[in-house]
């Protein structure tokens, strides 16, 4: 089989731009700056980007690049080739693992975008409320309150739709298929961000006692400078939460798509003394610059100015950007007039358009894999990817999103990411030796790596990571800080509860439990709307179960397929 190589420079860091630039650039991050300290968040996140971030792009740059000369393009075989254990390839798993679960419900997200993009093309929004658009939503979905199935064939045609445009593109192969996409998709969302951006902030509410100019909207509440400065205004005195810090660093991990296996599929195709330093740095830039630059200027300005800045912390009160991105801005882009249409495809456009070159480089490292051990061509290991994913994808797509779409979000888009980094941290800085990662680090090397990162990269970064790991496995439902400033103020601290979005307060249900709670004491609720809601969270509690088996499943699926492949390669003299 011909070895695949990138066609230029150039499509290589936009297709790992595109597979850093996702959904979370232009709705969550946004939401999360917002909610935690408007400018003095970008401190915190500036500290993760450094001590996390940079130095994990690089060990994923250069753990490809090594695993990909000694003929490994999935992270199973590239965690091997830096050890004689055998046991890391099985931690390597979790780089096919994370992919497939991820891709079961992003693909889904991917789809909402789609149909939002051509609904809004055709002035489908147009004269639309929110809750006309929630009802719209609802009919992409299918889901209703209490129930859980959520079944929708327009949902579900949009989703095929997507799945196909993902395993065709794959079945193209690096250079026509992923490359070319990239060099199409990623130019095409930053004019589209750009265009959006500009067009916001020329809002202006009128003013009283001046006359209208041109640019002046009747329907604007505020100045979208009012959202800007609410976004960026430092407030320091947050800076003292542990919750801010950690929410930094979880933005990091989604944002530059790290703890993935994706990273080192794609770099895995360079050659040898190819750059990585530069390369990698530039693809980590451009992904900032999406996120900090773009994104903020486009969801809190606009929503500001149309909704006012009491409205918007409303909606952002949760971290998330998804109810003003998805169920809002359809309604305030109503107030551009003939533009509309075009400023809700340019929108939608841009978040499939993320969605999609993310997306692609999940399939990729599992049709690697598939191609590599098992001989496959590249249509059938496309065709063979999407295989794998139905049985996870048809959950997500009729069941309650409480169920297996939030599950495989928290445990594969969320925790195993930690874990992952985590261990190829240890990997790469211990087992292998810094002196070697170092080196493989700077070989070839077009930028200079300050040498700080030496120590960083082997002391700074798995202590950090360890720590995120602490915070999100023992964390209580009252947040660290009550804690904290109890054990320094010398006061007594509440009694312990496990956070339902802690790891162990999630294994136990406790987010299920606390929802009990509130429904049982809901005085507006009647008998058979408080049983109605009792017994769908019984039936979520047995589902969550049930999808938490089957990413056990799957984990041990992939772990015996590298158990075979291993075989067949010490049968072959290839071990």
């Amino acid at each position: 089989m011909a070895k695949e190589r990138w066609a230029s420079r150039i499509g290589l860091v936009l297709a790992m731009a595109g597979n850093a630039v996702g959904l979370g650039n232009f709705l969550r991050f946004p939401a999360q700056a917002a909610k935690y300290g408007g400018g003095a968040f970008l401190i915190p996140y500036i500290v993760a980007l450094l001590v996390v971030g940079l130095p994990l792009i690089w060990v994923e740059w250069a753990m490809g690049r090594y695993g990909g000369q000694k003929g490994h393009h999935s992270a199973p075989g590239i965690f091997q080739s830096f050890s004689s254990n055998g046991i890391w390839k099985y931690f390597g798993v979790m780089g096919l693992w994370s992919c497939l679960v991820i891709a079961a419900y992003y693909l889904y997200i991917e789809s909402w975008c789609l149909a939002y993009a051509g609904y809004s093309a055709i002035g489908g929004f147009s004269g639309y409320t929110p809750a006309d658009v929630e009802a719209f939503f609802s009919k992409l979905t299918g889901e209703t309150p209490n129930q859980l199935f959520a079944i929708s064939p327009f949902g579900m045609i949009m989703f095929a739709i997507c799945i196909l445009i993902n395993i065709f593109v794959l079945s193209r192969g690096l250079a026509k298929g992923i490359e070319l996409v990239s060099k199409i998709g990623m130019p095409t969302l930053i004019i589209f961000a750009a265009i959006l951006a500009v067009r916001g902030l020329l809002i202006a509410p009128p003013v009283e006692g001046q006359a209208p100019t041109f640019f002046t909207d009747q329907h604007a509440k505020a100045s979208p400078f009012e959202g800007l400065n609410y976004l960026w205004e430092p407030r320091f005195g947050e800076l003292g939460d542990p919750a801010v810090w950690l929410a930094a660093a979880g933005q990091i991990f989604f944002t530059l798509s790290i703890g993935m296996g994706s990273i080192h599929c794609y770099s895995s195709y360079l050659r040898a003394k190819d750059d990585v330093a530069l390369t990698g740095a530039t693809a980590a830039w451009t992904n900032e610059f999406c996120e900090v630059i773009l994104g903020g200027t486009i969801l809190i300005p606009i929503a500001v100015a149309y909704l006012g800045l009491e409205a918007v912390r409303g909606y952002t009160q949760g971290g998330s950007g998804f109810g003003l991105g998805f169920m809002v801005f359809p309604t305030l882009f109503n107030n551009w007039g003939w533009f509309a249409p075009v400023a809700g495809f340019f929108w939608f456009g841009l978040l499939f358009f993320a969605a999609i070159t993310s997306s692609l480089a999940m399939g990729q490292p599992i049709m690697a894999f598939l191609q590599q051990e098992f001989g496959q061509s590249r249509t059938a290991s496309a065709l063979s990817f999407g295989v794998l994913l139905l049985p996870l994808a048809i959950p997500v797509a009729v069941l309650s999103q409480a169920t297996f779409f939030d599950e495989f979000d928290y445990w594969a888009g969320t925790v195993m990411l930690v874990v992952f980094a985590l261990g190829e941290s240890i990997l790469f800085a211990w087992v292998f030796g810094m002196k070697n990662a170092w080196e493989e680090i700077t070989r070839g090397a077009e930028l200079w790596v300050p040498p700080i990162f030496y120590f960083v990269i082997k002391y700074v970064t798995p202590l950090f990571l360890l720590a995120i790991l602490a915070a999100y496995v023992f964390k209580p439902a009252a947040d660290w800080k009550t804690y904290i400033e109890a054990a320094v103020q010398g006061k007594p601290a509440p009694a312990w509860e496990w956070a339902g979005d802690g790891l162990i307060g999630k294994l136990m249900h406790k987010d299920l439990e606390a929802t009990r709670n509130r429904v049982s004491s809901d005085p507006q609720l009647d008998p058979a709307q408080r049983t109605a809601a009792l017994e769908h969270l019984e039936n979520v509690e047995t589902w969550r179960n049930v999808d938490r088996l089957m990413m056990l499943g799957v984990y041990v699926f992939f772990c015996v397929l590298v158990y075979v492949a291993w075989s067949r390669r010490r049968a072959q003299g290839r071990a």
